[in-house]
């Protein structure tokens, strides 16, 4: 009885096809045990993305403990006696809310002009096949390419031409300008991953082009659009060097020209404003990123078509 049993496990294993005594060989190696040139090569990976961790993590404790140190220095410690008085002292018009307002309104409003132009020029290029399509692109990329420092000098005598030197009105349309090649591109990506049949259902229906982008595409994109909304936010509400040219006024300036206000003469530094200062001023970029992540996250076909 035993004899029969084994020949019959034996035919059997012979009788299945090749591509499952394969797959059965496969689960075999992935079971067997890590090697040990593995096992050192994840202790290298750790190791490095732990330093990396920490060189960034350092900055920002100082920035935090610095805030709250009634005598900062450049040395990251423990504050001996924990204050808001760094806080109390930069907090007023002239120092913190004003400088404040003027990035809001470059940054949100050159935010608001990149996207209401990106998506009008991605969609097109997704949509549409052309020959142009990629020549423009290209095109745009370089746009991305070409350092400001050598841009400002035309730009300059054009906004002086053209009498924007120290206009709101015209930093936010420089801004503007110069991040929608990057904005472009991004959009193009995300708009491409939205599908035809979608529109194509809504054309049957009788939608034109303009509902289909404004009813269909567009909030399909939406965590594409908070995406590059935020990237295009962080970089308008940090830039320095535009405003820091165009505008003149100090009643006009941005928080990122104002900041340099805290380096005094002669090498002396407020540490403990400047602290308090950089903590006021990162934090709304934090909180909107945090709200987008939180409010955008999913993925907005997900239901969306069948299959």
């Amino acid at each position: 009885m035993s004899d029969i049993t084994t020949n019959a496990v034996t035919n059997t294993a012979l009788n299945q096809p090749l591509s499952a005594r394969n797959h059965k060989k496969a689960s075999a190696r992935l079971q067997t045990p890590t090697s040990p040139r593995h096992g050192v090569s994840a202790f290298f990976a750790y190791a490095v993305l732990i330093l990396v961790f920490i060189c960034f993590i350092v900055p920002m404790l100082w920035l935090f403990l610095a805030a709250f140190d009634k005598n900062a220095s450049f040395q990251t410690k423990i504050p001996k006696q924990w204050t808001l008085g760094n806080f109390s002292t930069i907090l007023n018009t002239q120092t913190t809310f004003r400088p404040m307002w003027n990035s809001a309104i470059l940054a949100f409003v050159a935010t608001f002009i990149v996207i209401t132009f990106a998506v009008l020029a991605a969609y097109p290029l997704s949509r549409y096949q052309s020959r142009f399509n990629k020549p423009f692109l290209y095109t745009v990329l370089f746009g991305t390419c070409l350092p400001m420092t050598c841009l400002m000098v035309p730009v300059y005598s054009l906004f002086v031409t053209f009498h924007l030197i120290d206009s709101i009105i015209g930093t936010i349309l420089f801004l503007a300008a110069s991040s929608l090649p990057m904005a472009i591109w991004m959009t193009k990506n995300y708009m491409d991953s939205v599908p035809m049949s979608l529109e194509e259902a809504a054309w049957v229906d009788g939608a034109s082009m303009m509902q289909t982008l404004g009813k269909i595409v567009v909030p399909l994109m939406k965590p594409g659009l908070a995406a590059v909304s935020i990237f295009v936010l962080m970089g308008t509400w940090g830039n320095f060097f535009v405003p820091y040219m165009i505008l003149i006024s100090p009643s006009k300036q941005p928080a990122s020209v104002s900041i340099y206000s805290f380096f005094g003469q002669n090498g002396l530094i407020a540490y403990g404003q400047l602290a308090a200062f950089s903590l006021l001023y990162s934090a709304p970029v934090v909180l909107l990123y945090a709200l987008s992540n939180h409010v955008l996250g999913t993925y907005s076909l997900a239901g969306g078509i069948k299959g």
